[in-house]
């Protein structure tokens, strides 16, 4: 049966699944990435969570299970993202490995979609030596790290889902990098800004990354007063009644 020519079937559109998942390069930072970036590694994961909530963006905190190598530190950077996936090909997982380290720019903060991979390692020393060189800041590999002791030598911030002395080569591939990755419940754009601590690591979106950070300098002074009247013994109705939370 013919179709009428006023009933032509309208085209699949997918526009705006194609701007969600495959952008073009991010859109410039309003300050210098370095002022930015220092001012939120003053900051602590769980105000930024707290800023974030207010957005009602409740998906913004990378899943528990990711560890950090380095407790003690605060770390933030511009979301650089990679995907692998478990493949027992070896030809070509050199070449783009290659490229991809190439590609990873100043402040990089290194956000590692493995697939799932429970086998493989992602990321160890050799890798860590090279991008300390570029000025990589840090790392959140959701799968497995190696050459434990050359990372901490280099005191480099990792978070990592496990370890293993097993390396990648003929047990995955990456498929591609700077393209949006899913951790967890965080989809993460490259270029988001990624901030990690004790308490684990939170990714915030470029587009409102002033805002928070402005918000989130509030809120910590606003918690430095309450510590203060906590000091000094006042009550907690006094507190309260002034506006503190606990």
């Amino acid at each position: 049966m013919n179709r009428p020519p006023n009933d032509v079937p309208r085209m699949m559109r997918i526009e705006r699944l194609l701007e969600r998942n495959e952008p073009g390069e991010p859109a410039p930072l309003p300050i210098a990435a370095a002022e930015l970036l220092g001012r939120y590694e003053k900051l602590q994961t769980a105000v930024v969570s707290d800023v974030l909530r207010e957005y009602a963006l409740l998906d913004r905190t990378f899943p528990g299970s990711l560890l950090a190598l380095r407790p003690e530190r605060t770390v933030a950077g511009i979301a650089f993202t990679v995907k692998s996936s478990p493949n027992t090909k070896v030809t070509g997982e050199m070449t783009i490995r290659g490229r991809m380290l190439d590609a990873l720019p100043e402040n990089a903060f290194v956000v590692w979609d493995s697939s799932g991979d429970t086998q493989a390692t992602m990321w160890g020393g050799v890798m860590t030596a090279t991008v300390v060189n570029k000025g990589v800041r840090g790392a959140l590999i959701d799968g497995g790290i190696r050459d434990t002791a050359q990372i901490l030598a280099k005191d480099f911030p990792v978070y990592y889902r496990y370890r293993s002395p097993n390396g990648s080569l003929g047990r995955c591939q990456i498929t591609h990098y700077q393209l949006p990755v899913r951790i967890g419940d965080v989809f993460v754009r490259p270029g988001d800004i990624v901030l990690g601590d004790a308490d684990g690591a939170v990714c915030v979106p470029r587009g409102i990354a002033l805002e928070v950070l402005d918000r989130a300098e509030e809120i910590l002074a606003n918690e430095e007063r309450i510590f203060a009247w906590v000091e000094s013994g006042e009550s907690i109705e006094e507190i309260t009644g002034k506006g503190g939370y606990f």
